[in-house]
Parts: C-alpha cells; structure tokens; sequence
C-alpha cells in the first residue's frame, strides 16, 4: 500500500539551490547497516539502463561517518564520497540505519538538514527513517518504517505521524519506506515521479519486480507488541483482548479494565505501542479473520462473528480497507495459491493465533502463502482517529487522501 500525498504548494515548488541538480542522488551509508537495503538504492540509482528506456541518474555514495564501513557479514566498505558530495545532490537517500536506539552522527543529521533546506528531496528507506526523524525531518508529517519498529520509532518520536500500515510514504519533499523489498517500491515511485510510468515499468521489468504492489504491511503484521509493553500494566489488559477477540468489545471496554478513562488509555497505549488502541483492536480482528478465511470453512457470517464484529457488514468493510479485497475473493485468491494437498481444516481460533506471527524472538515467521490482494487499495494518509470498534458502518480506519 502506498501513500502518495497531494503535498502543498510551496512543497510542490520548492526549487533547488547552490550546486544541486534534481538527477543527482546521493546515498548516505553508515556502518553496521543491512546490505540488502543499502544496495537497493544503489542498484536503481546507480546503473545504467538507458537502453531499456530508464532515464540515467547520477549516483554519489557518501560516507556518514569515518570508514570503513562494516556491513552484514563482516564486510568493509569504503565510499567514494564523504558528507560534502551531499551538497550536489537533489535527491538524498537513507537506506539504513544500524540502530533504532542510538542516536545517528550529528554531522550526517546536519548534513540532512541542510540538504533539506536547500530543496532537495529526502528518503528513508525502512530504519533509514529513524535517521530523518532524529534530524527533525519528520516532525509533524506522516511517516511509515518496517512494521516491527514502527512502535520504537512512535514512541521515540512522539511527533512523527507514523502509520506502520503503508509500503511508502510519498509527503512531497520526505519520503519513507518499510523494510526491505518496501525500498524497492519507494525507489519505483522516484521513478515513476519523475519520469513516468513507461520509465519506472522499463525498471520493473528490468528488476523483475511488480510496477506496483498493491497492499500494505498489513497482512505481516503479527499479534506481538513490543517489549516494553511486558512489564506495563497494560499488558495484561491487551492479553485479555487477545484472548477474547471473538467477543464483541471496544476500547472502552478495555479501558476500563484499565481503570482508566477513554482518554487517558488511548494516550498510554499510544505512548507504549505507538498505535491508537482501536486501530490495534481492529487490525487484530481482520488478522484473526485473516487465518480464519485461510485455514477454516467457516462462512464470512461466521468468521465476523468468530472475531468479534458485529455484522459480516463491519467485517467486510474493515477488511476492504485494511487489505484492499473482500473476505471471499481473499479466501479465493489464498486457496488458489496453496499446494493442492493441503485442505483447510476447522479448528480453534485460540490455536490459529500462533500461526501468523512475525521476526520476534520465539514468535513464527508469518505464511509465505498471503496472496496480494486481488483488490487494489486506495492511496491512503492520516493517522488513525479515535472511533467505536462497534460501529458496522464505513469503517474506522482514517480518512484517507489521494496523490497521483
């Protein structure tokens, strides 16, 4: 799912200054980061595919700290460039960053800074993010990040809008991905933005990776909160929600096993996950409807009332949103993918809870087996607004804006 925001217009025309030219890019590298996400920019950037129709950037990869860099698997890497070569550059791009808890070089972060007030575009690929929000580059605007740290970035930075839902966040002039094959998508809409669909399918086909990917982070997502949360006392509160989804509760309900008011919960639970309590409460929900559909002949009325809706009719309007597909073509389009000689079989939701999970410790990793949905979604935006889970009618998830 991507977010691709009708910036305002003094973002829209902000202009270049001094030395930097718009294709010029330049990828900012630390050491202890990912390989992986650091060579997705650079691949894209930084080869030339004229012959395929892709229009030609010039690349410059910069140091943002004293080499040599070390990177997975022990490797040393020496860039070309230091912090200075950044003052060329009309597109800056973060693809990593070697600890969501420590705070970055503040050379780099002035570097960044600077480059921003000069006009030129800022991106931060999956933990890259946490780089621009400890520059100041994310106060106030919508932001994504790989779901599993998009809390600790939350939490960090209170400011930041950070909605772990999206693939990309396109906010004018500071972009961010979540992880890993998520920068892909983000470096595709550089592309596409500046030189058009024709040009960034060219690269696609070049990668061998969809155009476009539809869908969002959601169906990754797992049932875990972060650590913080154990020794909180909340968390016995969210365990009982997990434990009763099939029960027909809102945030009030927990809230007040909280013994607390509405407001003061939101605002705990939003410190501790970095998410409003009723977006967490209704993602859990179509999770759960999720492995339901996936590994159970329960109709969609059964589903919807297995995890705790109200009606098929809020089911199936959350899940829309939240996945881009209907209940049923979503069972389809998994079936159609599975391996013949598996069946779903009934069984209990309590047990299926284990079976989606995500990269924490002791928790599985999710199914390779979601489909993309065959559904596209909508382009979406704003954080999550505080409404009743119960509510049947057009969902709770945010008002939703779109770019081209």
């Amino acid at each position: 799912m991507s977010h691709d925001s009708t910036a305002a217009p003094e973002t829209t025309a902000r202009k270049l200054s001094g030395r930097r030219r718009k294709e010029i890019v330049a990828v900012l590298l630390f050491s202890g980061g990912p390989i992986f996400e650091s060579s997705i920019p650079l691949s894209v950037f930084g080869v030339d595919r004229q012959d395929a129709g892709v229009p030609r950037y010039r690349l410059l990869v910069c140091a943002g700290e004293e080499g040599p860099l070390r990177t997975t698997g022990g490797l040393e890497l020496s860039a070309p460039h230091g912090l200075e070569a950044i003052s060329r550059a009309g597109t800056v791009v973060v693809p990593a960053w070697r600890s969501i808890t420590s705070p970055p070089p503040e050379e780099a972060l002035d570097a960044l800074r600077r480059a921003h007030e000069e006009g030129a575009r800022i991106v931060g690929l999956c933990t890259g993010a946490f780089v621009l929000a400890a520059a100041g580059l994310l106060d106030g605007r919508p932001a994504t990040t790989h779901w599993m740290y998009a809390p600790t970035l939350a939490k960090r930075y209170p400011s930041v809008h950070v909605d772990p839902r999206e693939l990309f966040v396109d906010d004018g002039d500071v972009l961010t991905s979540a992880g890993t094959a998520a920068g892909i998508d983000l470096c595709l809409h550089i592309v596409r933005t500046d030189h058009g669909n024709e040009a960034a399918g060219a690269l696609a086909r070049r990668l061998v990776v969809p155009p476009r990917r539809s869908g969002g982070q959601e169906r990754y997502l797992d049932r875990s909160l972060p650590e913080e949360i154990g020794a909180d006392p909340l968390a016995e509160v969210v365990a009982w929600a997990l434990e009763h989804l099939h029960e027909q509760f809102d945030v009030e309900t927990l809230a007040a096993r909280a013994y607390m008011s509405r407001r003061t919960f939101d605002r705990r639970f939003r410190s501790l996950t970095g998410s409003a309590p009723l977006q967490w409460l209704i993602t859990q929900r179509v999770l759960q409807a999720q492995r339901l559909l996936e590994t159970s002949d329960y109709s969609v009325d059964e589903v919807a009332g297995r995890c705790g809706f109200r009606s098929p009719v809020a089911l199936r309007g959350h899940f829309r949103r939240q996945l881009g597909s209907s209940p049923a073509a979503y069972r389809a389009a998994y079936r159609a993918r599975r391996p013949q000689a598996e069946k779903p079989a009934e069984s209990d939701p309590t047990q299926q809870s284990a079976a989606l999970g995500g990269p924490h410790v002791g928790v599985p990793a999710p199914t390779a087996l979601h489909p993309d949905p065959p559904v596209p979604m909508q382009s979406r935006r704003s954080p999550v607004g505080a409404m009743s889970s119960a509510n049947p009618g057009p969902l709770s998830l945010p008002s939703q804006r779109s770019g081209s």
